[in-house]
């Protein structure tokens, strides 16, 4: 955009209208109609329309032909993720008993446990590997002895954060983990 002196100009952030009556370099000197000078840097303005343009936009405007234009338009399907989809963990870890092992016959309340903190651990150790940003563990409500230990078991690593799981979709007993890549095991 070219400005010269003479042209009518608006300033973009200001409420200031006035026309260009010196230039140097990229500095403009702008008389307003009260004989005020201001001066403003060339990305700071853009010409003015003249006031007859505006009503004419107005006033003469086919609205038949912006209603077919717009009704042409069809909208794509938008292929985006949603922001909330982008941060729902992809890694779940069901640690139900009943998911691990076909039956518990002859197992101990320790052996039990043990079977779903080893593969907590296994789990967690496999994500951390694959660079997987986020997990959920699932473990249930109950009386919490699995939730403590997998808490103790995630304190041990220093690239881990964990809090509970988004409620609606978990319910009580999930431990969501969030996973950072350029911090040390």
């Amino acid at each position: 955009m070219t400005i010269k002196i003479g042209d009518r100009i608006e300033a973009i952030d200001e409420d200031f209208k006035g026309v260009v009556t010196a230039i140097t370099g990229n500095t403009l000197q702008v008389e307003d109609a009260d004989g005020f000078i201001m001066e403003f840097e060339t990305n700071e303005v853009m010409l003015r329309q003249s006031d007859s343009t505006l009503q004419d936009a107005i006033y003469n405007t086919d609205i038949e032909a912006i209603k077919r234009q717009k009704q042409e338009r069809k909208p794509r399907p938008s292929t985006r993720k949603k922001p909330k989809d982008q941060q729902k963990a992809k890694f779940i870890v069901d640690l139900h008993i009943h998911h691990l092992t076909d039956s518990t016959k002859g197992m101990t309340n320790f052996d039990m446990l043990n079977l779903q903190l080893d593969t907590a651990r296994q789990q967690l150790e496999f994500a951390i590997r694959k660079r997987i940003p986020k997990m959920v563990f699932i473990h249930g409500v109950g009386e919490g002895v699995l939730r403590q230990e997998l808490e103790t078991l995630l304190r041990r690593y220093n690239n881990v954060d964990f809090y509970d799981a988004d409620y609606k979709t978990y319910g009580l007993g999930a431990t969501e983990v969030k996973i950072f890549q350029n911090v040390q095991p």
